[in-house]
């Protein structure tokens, strides 16, 4: 995952440990996948390389995909975990995203389409799928976990 990043923004926060990882957790109250912990001990969010996703249902963005555009961190005032404006409750509350998980990007859209972290099959312990909620608010299943996620995000132009 090394080519993962294209460089840092906003979204990037402090160097991530384990209790880091602990800390945002227990203020988020779901158990953060280890593919995604594992991101953040490289790099605690940023900008991606890789940003288009293949959708086989259109989405508000185009006809067979959608774009996100930074990963974003945990800790710091731009955190998922964080109690502001980019915290993934904050964000939820504000943009009426299903209350099923946590939001991991940030979206070109400015909010008008989101990727989550779903946990209504695993529980709060387990590992969520990942589902994009576009402008309908309709959670759409579009990878097992946040590994197979990362996995087949291609460049744009792909």
């Amino acid at each position: 995952m090394t080519d993962l990043f294209d460089g840092e923004d906003p979204f990037t926060g402090p160097p991530a440990d384990d209790e880091l990882i602990r800390q945002a957790e227990e203020r988020l109250g779901y158990r953060l996948p280890s593919s995604y912990s594992d991101v953040l001990r490289q790099r605690n969010g940023g900008f991606l390389r890789r940003r288009r996703f293949p959708t086989s249902f259109p989405t508000s963005w185009a006809d067979d995909h959608f774009e996100v555009r930074s990963l974003i961190g945990i800790g710091g005032a731009h955190g998922i975990d964080s109690g502001g404006g980019c915290g993934s409750r904050y964000l939820i509350s504000e943009w009426g995203y299903p209350d099923i998980g946590i939001v991991l990007f940030d979206m070109p859209s400015g909010g008008h389409d989101a990727v989550m972290l779903d946990y209504r099959e695993c529980g709060v312990d387990g590992e969520p799928a990942v589902v994009y909620v576009d402008e309908d608010r309709v959670p759409r299943r579009v990878a097992r976990d946040f590994g197979e996620f990362l996995r087949l995000l291609v460049a744009a132009g792909s």
